[in-house]
């Protein structure tokens, strides 16, 4: 089943089958309805994978149209037990926790002390939640950022002061290209959906990030 979501500028919301127009936001994006993405994330939640910590707290909600957002998102301010801040903190799903958390302390850290001889910080989060369609083109499918299912980042900050970021360091010096590459591979390793500069002019200045099912176990790594 496919609804279509039209601009709304109007002082009450009105509620259409199970999809809601947010009061005061423009929205127009095409979003089906994907079993997989509630049996996921109550899934990970049972399993209780994910904790409560002073940097993974729990949201009551995310705002925007009902098909957005998460049944029980979660509030990520840094990974690696703490260690490595997150700025601004992501608003993710349960599934997303983990694979973040996991890249930043196996790929990322260990690539930056490779490259750097430095510590990694903080990472710049550049998007998670976002209620809109996918590259912000009106009428196209809701991005993944509307499922809390996706993390964007633009920029890496090292303890020696160093900043990496996509937009300059995907081209630049040949310590900086490596350290992009490794870290856009590792996390190919992680998650379904991995685009960088090479994909298109859309991510010229970041890494986008999520776990979109497609059918089977076919990713996309570019």
């Amino acid at each position: 089943m496919s609804v279509r979501i039209q601009s709304v500028n109007i002082s009450v919301c009105l509620l259409v089958a199970f999809l809601a127009a947010s009061c005061g936001t423009s929205t127009n994006f095409v979003a089906k309805y994907e079993p997989w993405r509630a049996e996921s994330e109550r899934a990970c939640l049972a399993a209780g994978v994910v904790r409560e910590s002073p940097f993974i707290r729990t949201r009551s909600a995310l705002g925007g149209p009902s098909v957005c957002g998460a049944e029980r998102p979660f509030e990520m301010s840094a990974a690696d037990n703490g260690r490595v801040a997150m700025r601004p903190a992501a608003l993710l799903r349960c599934p997303m926790i983990n694979p973040v958390d996991d890249w930043v302390r196996r790929s990322v850290i260990p690539a930056a002390r490779h490259y750097f001889n430095a510590d990694l910080v903080s990472i710049k989060v550049a998007a998670s939640y976002g209620c809109r369609p996918m590259n912000h083109v009106s009428g196209a499918k809701l991005s993944e950022h509307g499922h809390a299912n996706a993390l964007d980042v633009s920029g890496f900050e090292l303890s020696n002061g160093r900043t990496i970021s996509v937009t300059r360091g995907w081209g630049g010096r040949p310590d900086e290209r490596d350290f992009l590459r490794v870290v856009h591979q590792g996390a190919c390793q992680r998650f379904t959906t991995v685009l960088g500069p090479n994909y298109d002019s859309n991510h010229h200045d970041h890494f986008h990030m999520d776990l979109a099912r497609r059918g089977g176990t076919r990713k996309v790594c570019r």
